[in-house]
């Protein structure tokens, strides 16, 4: 097998065996996938926001799935990656602190955190899941590496992907992205009855 081939199948298979959680109760990808649906659904009849955080490689796909769920889902969805407002509260606050203290200003009871890291450690990821819990968001977690991260350990909805390569985490987590959208927006177009 050549090295595109294995690397694919590494990723196929990290994907494969992804575990999910619902408040560190394991179900199988096809109920998360489901239940990250449903709450979608809710979101979106409440009038509520999405927010999508995360760090470098992750931060750009939190970045592309708030534009795509604003978009194409009609949802409402906002991602602190501003600048000015992130160097801000990096150099006034903290870094560890760069999403908490928006989301403590925008957020509200009811709405949805995805936050994406490789990872699950970073502190600014970490506080603002602790942050989101606060307010009373349901937050929706997206890690790999370790499977006792902290981030994963946060969530309520969590999504691990068993896998060490950077790479593996990061591809696995933009297919799990994309599979959400595509079955919130293939099932917005079905009669309601199918998801409520």
């Amino acid at each position: 097998m050549g090295f595109y081939a294995d690397y694919v199948d590494k990723i196929n298979r990290a994907l494969m065996s992804a575990r999910v959680s619902v408040d560190g109760i394991e179900i199988d990808a096809e109920h998360g996938m489901r239940r990250w649906c449903d709450l979608t659904h809710a979101l979106r009849e409440a009038a509520g926001t999405i927010f999508f955080i995360g760090n470098g490689a992750s931060a750009s796909m939190a970045s592309h799935m708030s534009a795509d769920a604003c978009k194409n889902g009609g949802l409402r969805c906002s991602c602190f990656n501003e600048i000015s407002l992130l160097t801000a509260i990096a150099n006034d606050v903290s870094y560890d602190q760069a999403f908490a203290v928006p989301l403590r200003r925008f957020g509200r009871a009811g709405d949805i955190l995805v936050a994406i890291s490789s990872s699950g450690n970073s502190p600014n990821i970490v506080r603002a899941i602790e942050a989101a819990k606060d307010i009373g968001l349901q937050v929706v977690t997206l890690t790999g590496m370790s499977a006792d991260n902290q981030a994963r350990a946060g969530g309520h909805l969590n999504f691990y992907v068993p896998a060490q390569e950077y790479g593996h985490v990061e591809s696995s987590h933009q297919v799990i992205l994309h599979s959400w959208l595509d079955q919130y927006l293939q099932e917005r177009e079905e009669p309601r009855g199918k998801w409520g």
